[in-house]
């Protein structure tokens, strides 16, 4: 394959990765609160809108960050 081609797919597919990673953010960011009232059950002992707030929302970013290492290391691999 030409190297310009392989450049082009490599872009395609870091774009791709950070778009839906990105709308990942977004949901975990604005949706949990956006929805909070609908949201309105107890997990580990607090409502789930605060719990996710103060400390879901956080383990989500570790993921997205994580997740995003990972599939660029075994992209650039």
């Amino acid at each position: 394959m030409l190297p310009a081609e392989l450049h082009r797919r490599y872009w395609r597919k870091t774009l791709v990765v950070t778009a839906l990673l990105l709308l990942v953010w977004f949901a975990a960011t604005f949706g949990i609160a956006y929805f909070a009232r609908f949201l309105d059950f107890r997990f580990f002992g607090w409502p789930f809108s605060f719990w996710m707030g103060a400390q879901g929302a956080l383990m989500i970013y570790c993921l997205i960050v994580g997740f995003y290492a990972w599939y660029m290391n075994r992209l650039d691999a």
